[in-house]
């Protein structure tokens, strides 16, 4: 990821009368500034469709030194901490997080064709505050020339890319995070390998993020996965041996949603409610 520059440094002054500095005598009537003297102040490029323009730079008295732009800025866009995401901490006067407004960042958990991309989606573009989607997958396919699917064999280059790409999520999340949009991230983590599944995601974004696992039944998932195209759909023996594997979340202490019978909108409702139940009594993981 890249970032933008610094605050931009205010122009530099001009001369000033008076001073040493020479003076162009203004002409008389009758004799126009010749085209090459006019001077033409450059227009500032209007804001991006969306976004606020920042507040323009206060200019320091004249002389005086220009202070470098903070260390935890970039523009008007603040740079994460290096410390790990916490739980939101409630408003004065609250008992509780607002769920509906707090920044939160949500781990949905699932096998594949169980509609953690869909429901994530659909989650970040219904709620009433800024929300972003990462979706992990997304992120392992920006590898293009020489990307190693997993469906080709588990391996030391399958494996390094995952780790790549789950740490460029979890940076991600948490520079969303630091500027007040929260996030839900998409991943198929397995239970039985806590090294490169949770325990990795807590390394990267923090005690904070919200585990929530989404597990319909096997005959729904391998219906969902028959609909997929391209390297997103698994053979139905690959399909049961994920699902067989993700049931080992149930005793895990992670709140469980079984959306079988329930379309996308449904399961965000009900991924609503759970969010806010996990920010009132975090799960233990």
């Amino acid at each position: 990821m890249q970032h933008a520059g610094g605050t931009p440094l205010p122009p530099p002054h001009g001369p000033v009368p008076g001073h040493g500095a020479a003076m162009t005598p203004h002409p008389g009537p009758g004799h126009p500034i010749p085209p090459h003297q006019h001077q033409h102040q450059p227009q500032a490029a209007p804001p991006a469709p969306g976004w606020p323009a920042p507040p323009p730079p206060a200019a320091p008295p004249h002389g005086a030194p220009t202070a470098p732009p903070p260390a935890e800025a970039t523009g008007h866009i603040q740079l994460p901490p290096g410390a790990p995401v916490a739980l939101p901490s409630p408003p004065a006067g609250a008992s509780a997080p607002d769920a509906a407004h707090a920044a939160v960042a949500v781990l949905l958990i699932g096998p594949a064709g169980a509609g953690k991309t869909s429901v994530a989606r659909h989650w970040a573009d219904t709620r009433r505050v800024p929300t972003a989607h990462i979706s992990l997958d997304d992120v392992r396919e920006w590898v293009r020339s020489g990307f190693a699917d997993p469906q080709s064999g588990w391996n030391d280059h399958s494996e390094a890319q995952y780790r790549l790409a789950r740490r460029t999520c979890g940076f991600a999340a948490r520079n969303f995070l630091a500027n007040g949009i929260s996030c839900i991230l998409d991943d198929a983590v397995f239970p039985d390998r806590p090294v490169i599944g949770l325990g990795g995601w807590k390394r990267h974004v923090g005690p904070g993020l919200l585990p929530i696992v989404l597990l319909p039944g096997l005959e729904i998932v391998l219906e969902r996965n028959a609909r997929r195209t391209g390297n997103r759909r698994l053979s139905d023996e690959e399909v049961a041996r994920i699902h067989g594997r993700m049931a080992g979340w149930y005793g895990s202490g992670l709140p469980i949603i079984d959306n079988s019978a329930h379309d996308v909108p449904t399961t965000a409702r009900l991924l609503d409610d759970v969010v806010a139940r996990s920010i009132a009594s975090p799960p233990s993981w």
